[in-house]
């Protein structure tokens, strides 16, 4: 099986693309390098991968990558509010323009695997949201992953993931993930502000995220066309609880501040039932992901800037 990753060299991608190779799968990857490509590099070792710099908003490149691709995994995209915020034209042209490009572009018989969030909910307080629920975002990755979904529902033959908050360890790091973000500051400057304490999100592991992947290539048939929330009720937690977490494991100084407020007010709990019927789990709990994150900050450097979250 041939399997197209776009932007595959990113922080879901260096994980997922290692697992697709394990299973002797053909991979090519679509990245247009925007983040650099050295989480990647162990995978060059693998025949079976193929690399192309190129970008999903280049017909062209998109079309070559499509070529003999059974599935496509469609990771590329400008994740997370703040990027979204600092360049939007950007955010739109990728999230939206470049899954445009995907439905026009690939033949009907080629699986789309569609990363989404859980961000197209907003703000929902007091209900437990499922994949029924109402979307209604508030940011612009909301707002252009919301479309996007619109977009692949009337293109047909796709799954769409909408995904808890990943945090973890990957080759391709991020520090701008809530989990992540909360053990940097902790263990590597040793204190932590955090504002609007009692906001609950939920929360999945990058390696359970990646897996997901492959459970709809395994689950295809019966997969297709649904929208699924990924993730476990057991993983649903608040920045309150997080940051209690981490200072059971690690010694830090810990202050919850009355001001201060996050544009991104996503403030809800999460069903996971539907996914959980098909067989889907998640492997990686909290505790486990937090472990891993504190003793990965031996290698990881401090950033120059920190913001409260």
């Amino acid at each position: 099986m041939k399997i197209l990753v776009t932007g595959g060299a990113g922080y879901v991608g260096s994980v997922l693309v290692p697992m697709l190779l394990a299973r002797n799968y053909q991979v090519r990857v679509l990245d247009n390098l925007m983040y650099g490509g050295r989480g990647l590099l162990p995978c060059f070792a693998s025949r079976n991968l193929e690399f192309m710099k190129g970008d999903v908003r280049d017909e062209a490149a998109y079309a070559r990558a499509l070529e003999g691709a059974e599935v496509i995994v469609n990771l590329a995209a400008i994740v997370g509010y703040p990027a979204c915020k600092k360049d939007a034209r950007q955010a739109e042209e990728i999230n939206v323009g470049g899954v445009r490009n995907l439905v026009r572009l690939r033949k009907k018989d080629q699986l789309i695997l569609q990363a989404s969030t859980g961000s197209n909910y907003g703000a929902v307080l007091g209900d437990l949201c499922t994949e029924e629920t109402p979307l209604s975002p508030l940011t612009v990755y909301g707002r252009t992953k919301t479309e996007a979904e619109q977009v692949l529902r009337s293109a047909g033959n796709v799954v769409m993931y909408r995904f808890a908050t990943a945090f973890g360890v990957s080759n391709r790091m991020r520090l701008d993930l809530l989990i992540n973000d909360f053990v940097h500051q902790a263990v590597k400057i040793r204190n932590l502000v955090v504002y609007e304490k009692t906001f609950k999100r939920t929360f999945l592991n990058v390696r359970d995220l990646a897996a997901s992947f492959l459970f709809a290539i395994d689950h295809a048939d019966t997969m297709r066309d649904q929208t699924y929330n990924v993730g476990h009720e057991s993983m649903n937690a608040s920045k309150e609880e997080i940051a209690q977490l981490i200072r059971k494991k690690f010694d830090f100084y810990l202050h919850f501040a009355e001001v201060g407020e996050d544009e991104d007010k996503r403030n809800y709990e999460v069903s996971y039932e539907k996914i959980r019927k098909t067989g889907y789990q998640p492997t990686v709990s909290l505790d486990e992901g937090i472990d891993e994150l504190i003793r990965s900050m031996a290698v990881v450097e401090i950033r120059n800037e920190f913001n409260n979250v």
